[in-house]
């Protein structure tokens, strides 16, 4: 049974830093698509970006050189680094992982495994 579980959450102020992390069952970190999405009341579920089994990242174009994706395989745990924080980006993280070929944010919200989240507060 895939289980993943997401921290690293919190309060921050605009043009703040937070570091997420999603610890996650098995092996899947080094075999599955892993990925984040979040759920804002404005955008619904957005998926925010992804990595392949082999290392490829990818963004959702709006967030591509503020937030970075990476993966530690022998520890099975992935990570997103949120940069520059907007007042728009407070939402529930979620860690997403799936075994699909296209492993591309805008699938992540569909994935069939994800986390109970994680809450991103940014104040203006």
């Amino acid at each position: 049974q895939v289980k993943l579980v997401e921290s690293g959450g919190g309060s921050v102020q605009a043009g703040g830093s937070l570091r997420l992390a999603c610890a996650a069952s098995g092996n899947i970190v080094s075999t599955y698509c892993m990925g984040w999405f979040r759920q804002t009341p404005r955008t619904g579920r957005e998926g925010v970006a992804t990595i392949g089994a082999g290392g490829a990242t990818y963004y959702a174009p709006s967030l591509e050189g503020r937030f970075t994706i990476s993966k530690d395989n022998a520890n099975n745990t992935l990570s997103l680094q949120l940069n520059d924080l907007k007042p728009e980006d407070a939402a529930p993280y979620y860690c997403a992982a799936d075994a699909v070929a296209r492993c591309r944010p805008h699938l992540a919200p569909a994935f069939a495994h994800f986390g109970q989240g994680t809450q991103v507060t940014v104040s203006s």
